[in-house]
């Protein structure tokens, strides 16, 4: 063998050789670049609010929006001294969104508010909204926040508090005040929210 039939030889086998230990490395990158992408996605999964749900106290956006499907509800069309000042009955609810009893919550005030939301002022309101001070007037959330969410309170058309209840309402007992508040028949008598009779004329709470 010549030495230039030699040196051809040795070139080609050598390109070989650097041919397969490139196609070895980007195999060893690509597989490695995979496995990092699998391991960043499952940290940041982890870590992500987006994999929050209705059972947990995580942070994944506007509780209203996403699990009671009402984005009308928030933010409220008035303030607390607002609505009071209306002659209408104001249901207020003090929330935050990372909280499960919250999350719970949402739709239950979405559905009175699918009964009584013509009718009655519902004022959801963020805990961490209200700016801390030593006293409240008495039109300001502040003044009847118990450290708990949710918390709900219900005054009448005169402003007068007549539920003040913190943790998970049933809707049947928000339904049941709000009857006795609109002077309506109870749940037993009626599932309709119709008036009690007055002078043998029934009417019906507008909707």
């Amino acid at each position: 063998m010549s030495v230039l039939q030699f040196h051809w030889s040795v070139t080609i086998a050598g390109s070989q050789t650097v041919d397969r230990w490139q196609k070895d490395v980007y195999q060893l990158v690509r597989r490695s670049g995979l496995l990092l992408a699998l391991v960043i996605c499952l940290v940041l999964l982890g870590a992500s609010p987006a994999v929050a749900g209705l059972k947990d106290d995580r942070y994944d956006g506007e509780i209203f929006t996403l699990y009671a499907g009402n984005g009308s509800l928030v933010p409220p069309k008035f303030t607390l001294a607002e609505a009071l000042k209306r002659d209408r009955p104001t249901l207020l609810v003090l929330y935050v969104d990372d909280s499960r009893d919250c999350k719970a919550y949402s739709a239950v005030v979405s559905q009175a508010q699918a009964f009584y939301g013509k009718a009655a002022d519902l004022l959801p309101v963020r805990v961490d909204s209200i700016p801390p001070k030593a006293t409240y007037a008495a039109t300001e959330p502040g003044r009847y926040y118990k450290g708990l969410v949710p918390q709900t309170i219900l005054f009448d058309a005169a402003g007068k508090v007549v539920l003040d209840e913190a943790g998970v309402v049933p809707f049947e007992t928000l339904d049941t005040k709000l009857r006795e508040v609109f002077d309506l028949l109870p749940r037993s008598q009626s599932l309709e929210l119709k008036r009690r009779q007055v002078n043998e004329v029934t009417t019906e709470l507008a909707r």
